[in-house]
């Protein structure tokens, strides 16, 4: 079942530390029109059916990528499409769609969603395959 997008954003704006919805709202569109180019097939239909309809169909209807963007051009590219952010508040914006994403996919979906993404992106959606590894995440900045 989908999430509704009022939970979505929430979340969202919660994670992100937004003081508006809008900025959460801004965030969720540029991400997932970035992922949605590197998803392909079941994997992305599957993942539509459990985002709110307005997400879904960014997700469905990306740009698409000329090739697969690591994890860190994957940042860059949201940081050039986010007035005003850098790469360290492009990357807590990533963070903090992803991770409701990944809710809203739950873990087998996650698993499958990773696996058509270049290494690195595990750590982004805040599951990183090496639980050894871990630090206290502070929002960025933007000055």
């Amino acid at each position: 079942m989908a999430m509704h997008w009022d939970a979505f954003l929430d979340r969202v704006q919660e994670r992100g530390e937004y003081e508006t919805r809008a900025e959460a709202d801004r965030a969720a569109r540029t991400v997932l029109a970035l992922l949605g180019a590197h998803l392909v097939g079941e994997v992305r239909a599957e993942l539509a059916a459990r985002l709110p309809e307005t997400f879904a169909l960014i997700l469905l209807n990306p740009l698409q990528a000329a090739e697969p963007l690591s994890a860190e051009r994957f940042v860059r590219a949201t940081a050039a499409w986010i007035e005003g952010a850098t790469e360290q508040t492009a990357a807590w914006d990533v963070g903090a769609v992803f991770s409701v994403t990944a809710d809203a996919a739950g873990e087998a979906l996650t698993r499958q969603i990773l696996l058509q993404l270049p290494p690195g992106y595990d750590l982004l959606f805040g599951r990183p395959q090496d639980a050894t590894s871990s630090g206290a995440a502070v929002r960025p900045s933007g000055d």
